[in-house]
């Protein structure tokens, strides 16, 4: 058929299988993919199915893919070396040391492949949504990620294994997606759409100012937790179901009504959601419909009372069955639609307390008043000052000139003045891992981007084995061109987010990782004592997540506030080479206290952790650098030797 790409290489998705029940695959990250697959019609995969359990009967994921699918079932010892790193599922090109894992990454890349395969399929692209970013974000920085990748499938499955003797309630996660579903859509053409909105509710005789209190109502019946379920004719849901009929959204040939163009943005009526993510259907709903419609199936049976709580999830979930080819999708993965009249067994004179149900996205305060000097002499009068450690050979430098030029940065898409800075930071790097290193060690370079780092690694350390772990799929595969190159055999790319790398090793790297991907890159070197060599970056973008509270360490805690600490990080970032001398001065104070409170927390778990200036300092506005070794490891690896003698 014409546009159908042929030859594709050979690629296995490896998905762990524990059992399947009453029309469920276990664990539902898998019955996810399953059904993403069987969405897609997706015939390019050969599946590995990795048992977790003794049980063999894998008839309903054979049901759900296409004729002639090749399924193996494998123990986990079978898995590559690459897989057996990772969390699953994962995929791998054979031959290849390029490995995607993670929930999102497989599930967008199946889109990407499916749609390669066939680009007449120009509905299953749209799954990834607006520029393509749908679940991109990685789970550690975005709470609608982890929810939809990590933390609902896994209520789901606590929920689905509870018995049914004892008293059953709501996850908070559902409450949370609850929640979610009656906030305001946001979208690219969001002004456009609202006053197309407020058009047609004026051709029906409401007026401008009766839709302002319509708005101010639907506000009132947010924070009162009154659900807003969109009308059947409503703009959203057109806007929604022309997309997918591959039709023209609604919009007017003519100009706007002056009244209509006019109209302030707080009068305009906001635009509800249609979706799990607004108005389209995307890869989001399609990762929730196996967990929800399996928790829908067990509330009707015990707790179809509970149903008043959730209205719009149940909206959702029987909206969602309109979408064409989600039907035979779901059937024959063994999903059996609830009918509408096991869904709206209860009357809605409840609502619940959704101000309760803690938010996703709960922005931390940002605005901080004042300058960080008090809070600096707040710390100078405990005892901690900036204070730097001397670099261990500040004048060494690769001999660029002579290395392959894959090796060098300037490989890449960048100035020279840029290629020449990297190379500096790099010096600086490069000189405290290799006299680290010893043969046969492990090195890991955490948010790896182009592989400026890791390919230098393998290349001045055959001996060791080094993994390059990146989301971004584009710099990985650059990556992985300049490796082939250079005809490296000693090194692996790793597409995923840093929670679904396990593997064991001794090094880990991260040159410039952005905000809290610094902590999330020491936290992994701590739970496998492995070193670490980190320059952080984006000091700006630090705050309280899931993961982290700021300050760290026991010892600021004890000194300051998260909004003092937060003064520091804010004027951290303040070191551009373009602002006044004295500004810079005072950033890179703060940079060092910042950086000294992650070294402290590092020492409390046992670590022996200096904060050490790059050299020259020009080679970058943030230029510290963090080296972590644990205690029980002898410290020589500061001693200034050349890494040659390796």
């Amino acid at each position: 058929m014409k546009g159908i790409k042929k030859s594709l290489p050979e690629e296995y998705l490896y998905l762990d299988f524990s059992h399947q029940t009453e029309g469920c695959v276990f664990p539902l990250h898998t019955f996810v993919t399953i059904f993403l697959l069987s969405y897609c019609d997706c015939k390019i995969f050969k599946i590995c199915l990795v048992l977790t359990r003794e049980s063999t009967d894998i008839s309903l994921i054979r049901n759900a893919l296409s004729q002639g699918a090749e399924i193996r079932i494998i123990s986990r010892e079978e898995l590559p070396s690459i897989v057996q790193n990772c969390r699953l599922p994962a995929t791998v090109e054979r031959p290849g040391n390029f490995c995607r894992a993670g929930l999102a990454v497989v599930l967008r890349h199946i889109i990407q492949k499916s749609h390669e395969a066939d680009p007449s399929k120009k509905e299953i692209l749209e799954l990834l949504g607006f520029k393509k970013t749908c679940l991109k974000a990685c789970a550690e920085v975005s709470q609608w990620t982890r929810l939809c990748e990590l933390t609902i499938p896994l209520a789901i499955e606590n929920f689905l294994r509870e018995p049914l003797e004892q008293p059953l309630t709501i996850p908070v996660e559902i409450l949370q997606l609850e929640k979610k579903l009656s906030e305001p859509v946001r979208v690219h053409n969001d002004d456009k759409l609202r006053r197309q909105k407020l058009k047609q509710q004026k051709a029906a005789g409401v007026g401008l100012s009766l839709t302002k209190e319509k708005t101010k109502s639907k506000v009132h019946k947010q924070e009162t937790s009154e659900e807003v379920v969109p009308e059947p004719n409503s703009l959203e849901l057109k806007v929604a179901f022309s997309k997918l009929t591959v039709q023209e959204e609604p919009a007017t040939t003519n100009r706007e009504p002056s009244h209509i163009r006019k109209a302030k943005v707080s009068d305009l009526p906001p635009l509800e959601h249609v979706f799990a993510e607004g108005l389209y259907f995307t890869l989001a709903d399609i990762v929730l419909l196996p967990c929800i419609h399996h928790f829908l199936v067990i509330i009707c049976k015990n707790l179809s009372e509970k149903l008043v709580e959730l209205p719009l999830l149940v909206s959702w979930y029987q909206r969602i069955q309109e979408v064409p080819r989600v039907k035979t999708a779901a059937s024959k993965c063994g999903i059996h639609f609830l009918h509408s009249s096991e869904l709206w067994t209860s009357s809605y004179e409840q609502h619940p307390n959704l101000n309760e149900i803690p938010g996703l996205e709960e922005q931390n305060d940002s605005s901080f008043i004042g300058g960080p000097r008090p809070t600096m002499t707040k710390l100078m009068e405990k005892g901690i000052e900036v204070m730097f450690s001397p670099h261990p050979c500040p004048t060494w430098s690769l001999d660029w000139n002579n290395l392959p030029a894959a090796v060098s940065p300037k490989e890449g898409k960048m100035s020279s003045d840029r290629a020449l800075r990297k190379q500096q930071q790099l010096n600086n790097l490069v000189y405290v891992v290799t006299n680290q290193a010893k043969p046969g060690d492990r090195i890991v370079d955490f948010c790896s981007g182009g592989g400026h780092v890791g390919i230098v690694l393998a290349h001045l350390l055959p001996s060791c084995q080094v993994t390059l772990i990146e989301n971004k799929e584009l710099s990985l595969v650059h990556a992985k061109k300049r490796s082939d190159e250079l005809g490296l055999s000693n090194i692996w790319f790793i597409q995923a987010n840093m929670e679904y790398f396990t593997g064991m090793f001794n090094i880990g790297v991260a040159l410039h990782a952005c905000g809290v991907a610094t902590d999330m890159v020491i936290e992994h070197c701590i739970k496998t004592r492995a070193s670490f060599v980190t320059c952080p970056c984006c000091y700006g973008f630090i705050q309280n997540t899931s993961k982290f509270n700021f300050p760290k360490s026991e010892q600021f805690k004890e000194i300051l506030s998260y909004k003092e600490h937060m003064i520091l990080c804010r004027f951290a970032d303040q070191t551009a080479v373009q602002l006044p001398p004295q500004r810079r001065l005072i950033g890179k104070q703060c940079m060092c206290l910042v950086d000294t409170d992650r070294a402290r927390a590092a020492e409390e778990q046992g670590y022996s952790v200096q904060v050490i200036s790059m050299e020259p300092e020009s080679c970058s506005p943030k230029n510290n650098m963090l080296v972590g070794v644990p205690l029980r490891m002898r410290h020589s690896h500061l001693m200034c030797r050349h890494p040659s003698s390796q």
